[in-house]
């Protein structure tokens, strides 16, 4: 089967060609002609199997067949949200790339970087827009964009949309499109709680699932290197070195672990940058670019850069950490092994982690062959520490976010409500971090040294260990004088023991949220709860109720 027996026309079929591309994969082969025939459709594959060129190709087709309202204008036809902002930037590349001999214009847009370039793109006239949802509801409250003329919504990665709790950004931005448009839904993993979102949002979907669920492509070998926790990072060093890897990606569970790992690793000689949430867009795009043109050996992210990179030829994946939800593990190793090429998948499990290798292997139903380093044996008397879970972290996470309101939390709202409104991005930079934090951050801290639990301690201290006496009521009508303090005979005392370590711990819960809570969880703490009805929050359509759900930020 080759491309133009599937309808598309030849301008499209020549981009295709052009970019090496002759055989459509099974996913392409049949998304393209359900989406050619109008209808709503929600397609499942295996990461790295062609899903972008699924619907991108045929909505190129059918916009460039189906001539626009008469306007005076370009208007804004097409609508592909994505939830990563590397995702969106990957899917609008695609998009020129296959449409560069059709009239369309396409852009892209999400945080992290300035929205007047953004907005003179609206302005000039676009067919398609790529985003990210938080950036683009920028825009609509700005009034910068028209939603009022799509034909095609495309949700990509839809189940990482629900699992990051874009949910409301998502019921946003329905309401304002109109009713009658095609709907797509792509996503690797096919969930339980995908198909209820698409009961509500698609109208009679066409169900195409080309492979088992969450399934790993047979052309990644996988394995696990049993090591201590404390031996990783020696490990992981050992293993580039003695293999002589290149174009190392490496997952690890937190922010903050990504960038000791990249640090850790350029102490020893091996060029590496960490790439996640909390970093600034310019610094992702730089780290991706060096690491794409080889010019850098390790790039250490988190799994919010799993969606969106697309390497060719990467030979290697690292999991540093197993990740705590299963279905990422299918994410993560699906970076390589993409378009039928080979790849390998590491695993470096300490004995904190069988229990989410157990996890993982009844996912993928196969378990993952180990084997053991010489120098690297793992002590079989090692007792595991605990890591939290998913299921755990509501109630510790609202506790710890107790704790924290005078610390780190406070300090960056605080710092937020000071600057002026200039969109979302300017005023957070970041806010995929704090996705991030509030869907990994709790999980972390027990596996971190419990920075939260030292913090929580550290208010305690300052605020119940030397308060001071309350102030004697003056009589009507006169102003009392201002006590002078009387250190030489106060010092020693009770009072200004407490009063001293008061301060002191106030200034050791600074310097603690300064260093590691803000860092891992201070935008993100409080979690989401699980989410049995995703697809009851739509309301059915747009402008239904809701039901309040999940307070993380945004990928903008």
């Amino acid at each position: 089967m080759s491309f133009d027996s599937l309808g598309l026309s030849e301008p499209l079929v020549r981009a295709v060609n052009e970019l090496g591309y002759t055989t459509p994969t099974p996913i392409q082969s049949q998304a393209i002609p359900a989406v050619l025939n109008g209808g709503d459709l929600l397609a499942g594959a295996q990461t790295g199997t062609g899903k972008t060129a699924g619907f991108t190709l045929p909505i190129l087709q059918r916009l460039t067949d189906m001539p626009p309202a008469a306007t005076a204008k370009r208007v804004v036809r097409a609508l592909i949200l994505t939830p990563t902002r590397e995702l969106a930037a990957q899917v609008e590349e695609s998009v020129r790339a296959y449409g560069k001999y059709l009239k369309l214009k396409s852009t892209v847009m999400f945080g992290g970087v300035g929205i007047n370039p953004q907005i003179d793109a609206l302005k000039r006239g676009v067919d398609i827009v790529v985003a990210t949802p938080g950036r683009l509801l920028d825009h609509m409250q700005q009034k910068t964009i028209d939603l009022s003329h799509i034909e095609i919504l495309v949700l990509d990665e839809a189940d990482r949309m629900l699992d990051m709790g874009f949910i409301h950004d998502i019921k946003r931005v329905l309401a304002k499109l109109p009713p009658k448009r095609q709907n797509l839904l792509f996503s690797a993993t096919f969930a339980d709680e995908i198909k209820a979102l698409a009961d509500n949002l698609l109208d009679s979907p066409a169900l195409i699932e080309v492979a088992r669920r969450n399934t790993t492509a047979e052309t990644v070998a996988q394995k696990v290197y049993p090591v201590d926790r404390d031996r990783k990072r020696e490990l992981l060093t050992h293993l580039i070195r003695q293999h002589n890897w290149f174009q190392v990606l490496v997952f690890t569970r937190t922010k903050h672990g990504a960038n000791r790992l990249a640090e850790q690793l350029t102490k020893d000689g091996i060029s590496a940058l960490a790439i996640h949430g909390n970093k600034s867009q310019s610094a992702r795009t730089r780290a991706l670019s060096e690491f794409k043109d080889g010019t850098l050996q390790v790039l250490v992210a988190t799994d919010i850069a799993a969606r969106g990179i697309d390497i060719d030829q990467l030979p290697h994946v690292v999991n540093f950490d197993l990740p705590n939800v299963p279905e990422d593990y299918v994410h993560r190793i699906g970076r390589t092994g993409r378009a039928g090429a080979t790849g390998e998948a590491v695993s470096l499990v300490c004995v904190d982690e069988h229990q989410l290798l157990k996890d993982i292997e009844r996912l993928i139903k196969r378990a993952v062959p180990q084997e053991v380093i010489a120098g690297f044996e793992p002590d079989p008397n090692a007792k595991p520490e605990p890591i939290l879970r998913r299921g755990q972290q509501q109630g510790r996470g609202q506790r710890q976010g107790q704790g924290q309101g005078r610390g780190a939390a406070g300090n960056a709202s605080n710092a937020a409500a000071a600057k002026p409104a200039q969109g979302r991005e300017a005023r957070g930079g970041n806010r995929e971090g704090g996705r991030e934090g509030g869907r990994d951050g709790n999980r972390a801290q027990t596996a971190n040294g419990g920075g939260n639990r030292q913090n929580n301690g550290g208010n305690n201290v300052g605020n119940n260990g030397g308060q001071r006496p309350a102030k004697p009521a003056a009589p009507n009508g006169v102003r009392t004088a201002k006590p002078v303090k009387q250190q030489s005979a106060n010092h020693g005392a009770p009072g200004a023991r407490g009063e001293h370590t008061r301060r002191e711990s106030q200034r050791g819960v600074a310097h603690e949220s300064q260093r590691g809570v803000s860092h891992e969880s201070a935008l993100g703490r409080a979690q989401r709860k699980p989410q049995s009805n995703p697809g009851a929050l739509l309301g059915g359509r747009p402008g239904g109720n809701a039901r309040r759900h999940g307070n993380g930020q945004r990928d903008r």
